[in-house]
């Protein structure tokens, strides 16, 4: 199971890195013909997409804050959701199954890294208190 996890992690870090360093590298009037959105909130959805697809690697990998891989995964889930249904309101039904592919593998890994995480006794969210004096 972990190799599994370890190969859609890294087809999805690569898969994210290049969607969002593309958007940075094209212009906001070509953006804007795809997607009916602004180019401010498309820049955004890229620096998110490009620092998912570093948590989904780097945070598992060095043992530092490992429970962030699958938020991390939960996180471009959400945003594959979003991506779906812009795609199904620009009205193109077979493309809007990339997305929603997409959004299923971000939550296998999700759900598989978060399983391990609890097997291997790692937390995922700190819970320790912080107390105010």
């Amino acid at each position: 199971m972990n190799i599994v996890l370890w190969i859609a992690q890294g087809l999805l870090a690569a898969l994210f890195l290049f969607a969002g360093g593309m958007k940075f590298v094209m212009s906001v009037e070509e953006m804007t013909k795809q997607m009916p959105l602004p180019g401010w909130f498309l820049h955004f959805i890229g620096v998110c997409e490009v620092l998912g697809a570093i948590a989904l690697i780097l945070p598992w990998l060095t043992g530092v804050r490992p429970g962030l891989t699958p938020l991390a995964a939960a996180g471009l889930a959400i945003i594959m959701i979003g991506a779906t249904v812009v795609t199904l309101m620009t009205g193109d039904i077979a493309m809007a199954l990339i997305p929603l592919m997409v959004g299923i593998l971000c939550a296998f890994v999700a759900y598989g890294r978060w399983r391990l995480a609890r097997q291997q006794g790692t937390q995922v969210f700190d819970t320790r208190t912080i107390s105010i004096k």
